[in-house]
């Protein structure tokens, strides 16, 4: 047994800053008595760690986080050596390193203290204006830096800490130290691909579960709002919204919000079949032959319904579309019309009545 005192350790430099993505050597000196007691002493092994597991350090080659990304060198004399090298470094690999050895002596375990601590930059962080983002490093040694700024692949010409962006300009926006462009900070952008999802398959009935969920791509992750249409209030602040018991009063149309403070918010809302449609006539009341009629058709629906027309007693539809136009409309043609919105999610219809008065038309022939 060696007291620790005869176990010298020396990290230089004890702390360093790199760039993410780039490759970095960390070296620690030590030195330890070869003979102790007129026995040789023999290191078993030597390791480097961050993360420390049950009181037991986390050797970095058996870490997942560092595969294929760490290699060990050493050197042995008086004054040993020994080399840890990451390369393609990533924002999660900013720790405190540290070197163990272990000897055939009893006791004869030493971990280096205080380490090295290794930061690696640069981020994008939101300023707190929604509309400005600010370029960070947070290697004092560095400071103040010069910074580059890219809009998803092309260099912006903002060579400063910070920028203001437009609030609908669909950016992904990242940053790097001058000099460094190759390597840049993870992009930032707001929410992409907004997609809402009824979960629940078939008919749905009274005393079901049923799960909405919504879905985007954005960076920083974004935060979600549930609310039922004409109805403003929140039902739910998580990505999926579950109703667990189902009432008929739960009918109707809801809609997700997607917000990362980017400063965007997105809204979408899962696929619904179409509601009642709304039917007009135009004129109104009592229409005098010969006169030009719309008939107009609308739906809440998700995805967009389609729409046909078709008179009461005939099955073939009289048109397609939301507009229904009869150019000179007949007293034969009066009667009830109903009008169909369809989507993959089903079909449904109302009717208006035409009401066709018989009498003089514009080109003053008579119907009686």
């Amino acid at each position: 047994h060696f007291p620790p005192r005869d176990a010298g350790f020396k990290y230089d430099p004890s702390q360093i800053c790199a760039f993410r993505g780039s490759t970095v050597t960390i070296k620690c000196s030590y030195k330890y008595p070869s003979i102790i007691d007129g026995r040789t002493t023999e290191v078993k092994n030597k390791i480097w760690f961050t993360k420390v597991n049950n009181r037991v350090p986390v050797d970095l080659m058996k870490d997942s986080d560092y595969k294929d990304r760490i290699t060990y060198n050493f050197t042995e004399s008086s004054s040993s050596s020994s080399f840890l090298t990451i390369k393609d470094l990533k924002q999660r690999d900013s720790a405190k390193y540290k070197f163990r050895f272990i000897t055939n002596r009893p006791g004869g375990e030493f971990t280096g203290s205080p380490g090295v601590t290794l930061t690696v930059l640069v981020q994008v962080r939101r300023s707190e204006t929604q509309t400005e983002l600010k370029c960070e490093s947070s290697c004092d040694q560095i400071k103040p830096p010069s910074y580059v700024w890219f809009n998803k692949e092309e260099k912006m010409e903002k060579q400063t800490s910070s920028i203001v962006v437009s609030v609908r300009d669909g950016g992904r926006y990242s940053c790097s130290v001058k000099g460094h462009d190759d390597l840049r900070s993870p992009s930032v952008y707001a929410p992409e691909s907004l997609s809402a999802k009824l979960m629940s398959s078939g008919q749905i009935t009274e005393g079901r579960s049923v799960t909405l969920s919504c879905s985007s791509d954005a960076n920083p992750a974004a935060e979600y709002t549930w609310r039922k249409k004409n109805n403003q209030s929140v039902v739910s602040k998580d990505q999926q919204f579950i109703l667990s018991s189902i009432l008929s009063s739960d009918s109707g149309q809801y809609y997700c919000t997607a917000q990362n403070h980017l400063p965007l918010t997105f809204l979408a809302s899962p696929p619904d079949a179409p509601r009642p449609p709304s039917v007009s006539v135009t004129p109104s009341g009592e229409i005098m032959e010969g006169s030009l009629v719309t008939l107009s058709c609308s739906s809440d629906a998700n995805p967009a319904a389609n729409y046909s027309w078709y008179k009461e007693g005939e099955e073939a539809p009289k048109a397609s579309g939301q507009n229904f136009t009869i150019t000179n409309i007949l007293f034969k043609q009066r009667g009830n019309y109903y009008c169909e919105a369809q989507n993959s999610r089903g079909r449904c219809n109302s009717t208006v009545t035409v009401n066709v008065v018989a009498g003089k038309s514009d080109r003053g022939h008579s119907y009686n």
